[in-house]
């Protein structure tokens, strides 16, 4: 199948510990899906992605985050440690998956099929850094792309017109 025939629904993420997470689980819901790290600086981001997931998860959001390593080497940790760092600094209890990569040969197929749905500045598909964020609607069919340097708070509105 190709990108364009793919639905969102028909892929899956490994959780960490191995178990594989169909994102169908996801259906009907609106999902945020966001490349992490945790020594970046927009780390801090943890804090208003978890405040969304909290605010608005009763309506329908999903955030769902995956740990990056591709970009200054800011995810160096393991799975379990990413986890912890960011239970413990940020109080996040949104899914985090295991570590992949969002840009070249082996980039997750999730970020394959979200990038060529929404491509970046002057139609790029790579992403440019980490948290950049993906908004899905809860069709599957509408993704919208946001920058790293966009605060997950700024996106509230548009967030809720797709709730």
């Amino acid at each position: 199948m190709s990108n364009s025939e793919t639905s969102i629904f028909d892929l899956s993420a490994t959780l960490p510990g191995g178990e594989s997470q169909p994102l169908d689980a996801y259906r009907g819901k609106v999902m945020l899906i966001v490349n992490t790290a945790s020594k970046c600086g927009f780390t801090p981001q943890y804090k208003g992605l978890e405040q969304l997931h909290k605010d608005l998860g009763d309506e329908g959001l999903v955030v769902l985050g995956f740990p990056c390593n591709q970009f200054g080497s800011q995810e160096p940790g393991t799975n379990e440690e990413i986890a912890e760092f960011c239970e413990l600094n940020f109080g996040v209890t949104f899914p985090l998956f295991d570590k992949i990569e969002v840009n070249g040969d082996n980039a997750d197929p999730i970020f394959k099929l979200l990038k060529s749905r929404a491509p970046g500045v002057l139609g790029s598909e790579s992403i440019k850094w980490n948290f950049t964020k993906f908004l899905v609607s809860r069709d599957g069919e509408s993704v919208t792309r946001y920058a790293s340097k966009t605060a997950p708070e700024s996106m509230e509105a548009d967030i809720r017109a797709l709730l």
